[in-house]
């Protein structure tokens, strides 16, 4: 058993267990089918590395698979969440119906990863040469999680059963956010290989199927209410969700579809135009970036804004809304919009000039981003909280549209923003995928994003921050100038980047602490649980071979919330 373990396993462990003994008696079913599925998901990481690989499936080279991570992941971040609104019901604080909507994704993000489980687990059984070979545990192994995911979806039909769906659509619910995990971990290890890790896919596939199912369900609520003129506001089903929080959601998932349907333009396009005697390549190119602009233009202006209309009732457009809204408070928000242009450029010019002509080094280089993180988001969280939320948005926005343009080479941007984007990258980006800015940039909106409405911990939004910010740059830094003793001998973690990691993520909640005091915050954080989120993530950071700005910052604000 001892070298079944390794350090990474070892700290998801004390992740998992500091958050089960938190539990409060009324989610102790929540926490016995935690502690099941880390089991579950622990068992497939070991037959995943002491089997030889799936052929079908190139994972990132150098990274474990990382699936026991991967998978208890989401979940714990959503019972640390259930944990928290349950000191708020117990204050009344919060209405019974918003508890229940987070159970609701507690047990679809269940269902979605143990679908996952047993897809791999299924994989491997019928790859094995010797199916007899295996042990009894792995006999029994997909009937148990076959039964405890029927019991997770016989959970999830019961709190959907207060949000006045359809019992005929219910069914459908359950089964869909499995089958949609098990198809998007295959497109996406399919189309893009090499650039993650099972565990990494594992996290986006979950979130990602939560966030489509969210945005799906409401909507599909509000064709209920104009059917059956059912009031929604009834049934408790988008009772506290904002006017951002629908824009960042409607627009994220657009740009996220947009390159399956450009593809099938870009088909059409193609067939319609099939004439040997057609123009040059340029003039193909050109023609294909006009379609793509257009057809994106169309998507943003027409369809997403039309989606919003209809699944909350904004006074005016969606585009209009946000104009309105910046303009709200003009001084302060127009001033933070100055200040980050004038810090982005500066940094970025002088960063990208520093990494074609000098000899320092990228690791090094990539962390001055964390730093200006830091910089940009820091006072923003503490005086404009919302229109930080729908900054961050709208940078992630951006990014995906960069990106699609830098992997579709659209003319006349392509080019360009490959050879920008490509001055920054490590050995866990590849030419086809570039992902390390986008994990920066969402882990530092996430634990903001997810703070939203009821949060009795200050600390909790600022985790991404603080994490990446300030204990990741400074464990590199330090690691790299200073460090002696690693952790391990593969590894190039060292004790010296971990311990100063650790203490300079201390230091900051030491300071930030009375900076949110004198602004009006509630502080109800006990040192003894911040120094335990500070230690387990600065381990995590240490041991871990998976994306670390992803994991991280979620395991952090997880840690915090208890």
């Amino acid at each position: 058993m001892a070298s079944l373990w390794n350090g990474e396993r070892a700290v998801v462990l004390l992740f998992v267990s500091r958050v089960v003994f938190s539990l409060p008696l009324s989610l102790l079913s929540h926490g016995i089918v935690l502690i099941v599925l880390s089991l579950a998901a622990f068992y497939v990481e070991i037959r995943l590395e002491s089997s030889p690989p799936i052929p079908q499936f190139k994972t990132r080279p150098g990274a474990s698979s990382g699936m026991l991570l991967g998978a208890a992941t989401l979940p714990t971040v959503l019972i640390s969440k259930l944990i928290q609104m349950s000191r708020a019901l117990s204050l009344k604080r919060i209405r019974p119906e918003e508890i229940d909507y987070i159970k609701m994704q507690y047990w679809a993000a269940c269902v979605s990863c143990f679908s996952v489980l047993i897809f791999f687990h299924l994989v491997l059984w019928r790859s094995s040469r010797s199916p007899h070979s295996l042990s009894l545990w792995g006999v029994k192994f997909a009937p148990s999680c076959l039964s405890l995911c029927s019991t997770c979806s016989y959970l999830s039909l019961a709190a959907i059963c207060y949000y006045g769906l359809q019992p005929t659509f219910m069914p459908f619910w359950v089964l869909s956010h499995g089958f949609a995990a098990v198809k998007l971990i295959q497109h996406l290890l399919h189309t893009f290989p090499s650039c993650a890790s099972i565990g990494e896919a594992l996290l986006v596939t979950a979130g990602l199927v939560l966030y489509f199912g969210d945005m799906l369900t409401c909507t599909f609520v509000k064709v209920n209410e104009k059917l059956t003129s059912m009031d929604i506001t009834a049934s408790g089903f988008g009772n506290g969700r904002s006017e951002i929080s629908i824009v960042i959601q409607g627009v994220l998932l657009g740009l996220l579809v947009f390159p399956l349907l450009f593809n099938v333009l870009v088909r059409i396009w193609d067939q319609l135009s099939s004439n040997p005697l057609s123009g040059s390549r340029a003039r193909n190119e050109f023609s294909k970036s006009i379609l793509f602009f257009t057809s994106l233009g169309f998507i943003l202006t027409i369809i997403i804004p039309s989606w919003m209309q209809f699944v909350q009732d904004f006074n005016l457009h969606p585009l209009l809304w946000v104009i309105s809204f910046v303009f709200q408070d003009p001084l302060k928000r127009l001033s933070l919009c100055m200040y980050w242009a004038a810090l982005i450029y500066a940094s970025v010019s002088r960063f990208y000039h520093i990494s074609k002509d000098s000899t320092v080094e990228r690791i090094l280089l990539r962390k001055y981003y964390h730093l200006m993180a830091v910089s940009m988001f820091s006072p923003a969280l503490i005086l404009q909280p919302e229109f930080l939320d729908l900054a961050f948005g709208g940078a992630v926005a951006v990014f995906l549209v960069l990106e699609i343009i830098r992997v579709w080479k659209i003319w006349p941007l392509g080019q360009p923003v490959h050879q920008f984007m490509n001055a920054f990258t490590d050995h866990r980006d590849s030419d086809l995928l570039i992902i390390s800015h986008f994990s920066l940039l969402l882990g530092c909106a996430l634990p903001i994003w997810m703070s939203s409405g009821y949060n009795d911990r200050p600390l909790a939004p600022f985790a991404g921050i603080l994490s990446l910010g300030i204990g990741d740059t400074m464990a590199s830094m330090v690691g790299h100038k200073y460090g002696v003793l690693r952790w391990s001998k593969t590894g190039k973690k060292t004790i010296e980047g971990t311990a100063a990691g650790i203490t300079s993520v201390l230091v900051a909640c030491s300071v930030l602490l009375p900076v949110l005091t004198s602004s009006g915050y509630i502080l109800s954080q006990h040192w003894s649980s911040l120094v335990l989120a500070v230690v387990a993530s600065g381990l995590l950071e240490a041991y871990t071979a998976q994306l670390d700005n992803a994991f991280i910052p979620l395991v952090f604000y997880s840690l915090l919330c208890l």
